[in-house]
Parts: structure tokens; C-alpha cells; sequence
């Protein structure tokens, strides 16, 4: 009698790969943060050489370069870029890259000066709003919610109609339409720090309630509203941009980023693309730059959502 084979028992089924463990994503989370630290490094790099080549050509070029930047050469008109001319010339024969440094330098200018105006607007509401409480706080905030239901560009026409063209008013017009939000930041922050312990004992031990504002208060909220001020240039810009581009901002003769892009329309519809190419890109980077600038300080100041995002 033949032997009986026996059968092979079956294979096991093969494991599956095991759920990632808390000790698991522990292990990850290193490489993610050392990741995530490369790439703020990078960015914060980047963004600061951006914003320093920009400061230094704006302070430095002008007085360097001693060319007219409104001097007239229709021999000179549109031609491309080259060693002479980097970026070109414009529609009269004006050197762009010399008229792109002076429209940055006003844009900068505009944008600074209207930032700082903006935040000292918001952050003297919303802590005046958040420390006297109350009806006022109610009052304070619903002027704030009527001011916000305007669209920003449609007030800062109105504001800029009532004076003659220049920079103070594209100024005045953009510190006015841009404090809201400041005032929101430093208020929800002024309430949050109302509860702490330390203000407690201050109010405790006698201190009115302008000192415990002045003392303790401000001072606490003093970053956000850095914070708000730097991310407020940008936007600033841009709206001084779009002023001007509309023709409502300054004269059609100073040089800015807008009038630059907005002397430029017929020359793009004529095959021309340096008269708009480049005032668009320095309007574009300096702006990005400030912004990543912007995001690192951001970071720094709420380490707890950043390691949160990072695992």
C-alpha cells in the first residue's frame, strides 16, 4: 500500500502592517520638525535678502545715480532691455529701472507710514474698547462692524476724492480703511489678558484701570500689533497700487508702482511687456517677501500651533 502524502499545511495569512503607535509618529515627528525648521530657515533668509536688496536700492541708487528720473528722450522711447538700460525704456524714453527704484521708494514709502498710522489708530480703539468694557465696548464694536461692511478700495475713493492728488491723501486714505482689523486683534487679546491672574492682583492692590491698561496691557500686546503693522504693508501697497492704477491716488507724473503699471497699458497692447513686466515684479516680490518675513514672526509668537502643525 502506497504512503499517504500528507498534506502541507496552509501558509499563515501574512500580518498587516501595524497601525502606526504613538511611539511611531514620535519617531516621525523629528524628521518633520527638522524639516519644517529648514524650511522657515530658507524662507526667513530668502525673505530677509529680498527685503534688504529692496531698502538698499531705494536709499542708495538715488543719490548714487545722478540722473534725472523725468528726463525726456524720445530718441530713447521703448526700447528693450540691455547693459545701457537693464529695464528698458518707457513710452517717452525714460529709463525704467531709475523710475521703478523712485516708484518703489514711494509705494514703501506709502505703505510704511500708513501701516504705522493704521495699527497706532487700531491698537488705541480696541484696547480702549476691550479695558473700559460694557456699553462702550458695545458701542466701539459696532462702529468697527459698520466701518468693515464698506469694501476697503470703495472707502479709500471716497476718502482720496475730497483732496487734490498726492501722497499725503493716498496716505490718510489707506491709515483709514485699514485699522479694523488691528482693533479686532488687540482686543480679543486685551480681554484674554483681562483673566490672568497678575491683573487680578493689580486691580486688587489699587491700580486704576488706565495704569493697568498702560503698565500691563499695552506692553502684553504689543507683538500682535507689530505683527498686524508688518503684514499691513503689503496690503498697503497694493492698495496705493490700485489708487494710483485708477488714477486717483498720486499725480500721473510721480513715479509709483500704479502709475507705473498704469502708463504702461497702451505699450502692452502694442507687444511692449518690459514697461509692465517689471514695476508688476516689484510691486509682486517685495511685497511676498515682507509677508514670509511676516509668517516667521508668526510662528515665533505662537510656538504651540506651530509644533501642532508640524506633527
Amino acid at each position: 500500500m502506497a504512503d499517504r502524502v500528507t498534506p502541507a499545511p496552509p501558509a499563515p495569512p501574512a500580518p498587516h502592517a501595524p497601525h502606526a503607535t504613538p511611539a511611531t509618529r514620535a519617531s516621525r515627528a523629528p524628521r518633520r520638525l527638522g524639516t519644517g525648521r529648514q524650511a522657515r530657515r530658507v524662507r526667513l533668509w530668502t525673505s530677509a535678502l529680498i527685503v534688504g536688496a529692496v531698502v538698499l536700492a531705494v536709499l542708495l541708487v538715488p543719490p548714487l545715480v545722478q540722473l534725472d528720473e523725468q528726463a525726456v528722450d524720445l530718441s530713447r522711447k521703448l526700447l528693450p532691455p540691455s547693459w545701457d538700460h537693464p529695464f528698458g525704456t518707457d513710452d517717452v524714453g525714460r529709463d525704467l529701472l531709475l523710475r521703478c527704484v523712485y516708484g518703489l521708494r514711494v509705494s514703501l514709502l506709502v505703505g510704511l507710514v500708513a501701516a504705522l498710522v493704521a495699527t497706532l489708530i487700531g491698537t488705541a480703539v480696541g484696547a480702549a474698547a476691550a479695558s473700559l468694557g460694557g456699553w462702550t465696548d458695545r458701542v466701539v464694536m459696532r462702529i468697527v462692524d459698520a466701518f468693515a461692511s464698506v469694501p476697503h478700495l470703495l472707502l479709500g475713493i471716497f476718502i482720496v476724492a475730497m483732496f487734490r492728488p498726492g501722497v499725503w491723501p493716498v496716505i490718510v486714505s489707506v491709515a483709514l480703511t485699514h485699522w479694523l482689523s488691528t482693533a479686532r486683534i488687540v482686543r480679543s487679546e486685551v480681554l484674554s489678558l483681562r483673566s490672568r491672574p497678575y491683573i487680578d492682583a493689580a486691580v486688587s492692590g489699587g491700580a486704576s484701570r488706565w495704569r493697568v491698561t498702560v503698565r500691563h496691557l499695552l506692553p502684553a500686546v504689543l507683538p500682535q500689533a507689530g505683527l498686524a503693522a508688518v503684514l499691513m504693508v503689503p496690503h498697503a501697497m497694493w492698495h496705493e497700487s490700485a489708487l494710483s492704477f485708477l488714477g486717483l491716488g498720486l499725480p500721473s507724473h510721480q513715479a509709483s508702482l500704479g502709475n507705473l503699471v498704469q502708463s504702461a497699458r497702451s505699450s502692452l497692447l502694442a507687444g511692449d511687456w518690459w514697461p509692465t513686466l517689471f514695476p508688476g515684479l516689484l510691486l509682486i516680490v517685495p511685497t511676498l517677501a515682507l509677508a514670509g518675513l511676516a509668517g516667521v514672526w508668526r510662528d515665533r509668537l505662537n510656538p504651540r500651533r506651530r509644533s501642532e502643525l508640524m506633527l
